[in-house]
C-alpha cells in the first residue's frame, strides 16, 4: 500500500518558523537555517548556484536560531 502524498502548502499558508533559541552562540540578530548554510558553503570554497537564494528563503522560513 503506497501513501498519498501531500501538495505542498503555498508560502502564505506556512505557520511561523522554528525558532531555536542558542544563548551566548550568536550576537543580537536572528540568523535563518539558509543564511547559515549559505556561510558554510562560502567559507568551504563551495560556488553557489542559482537555486540556493530559493532555498535559503525556504529554510529561512521554516527555520530560524536566536539568543
Amino acid at each position: 500500500m503506497t501513501k498519498k502524498r501531500s501538495k505542498p502548502k503555498p508560502d502564505a499558508e506556512v505557520g511561523p518558523a522554528h525558532r531555536v533559541r542558542l544563548p551566548g552562540f550568536l550576537v543580537e540578530e536572528e540568523v535563518g537555517l539558509g543564511d547559515l548554510i549559505k556561510r558554510v558553503t562560502y567559507v568551504m570554497g563551495i560556488k553557489p548556484c542559482s537555486g540556493c537564494e530559493k532555498r535559503a528563503a525556504a529554510l529561512n522560513r521554516w527555520m530560524t536560531f536566536s539568543r
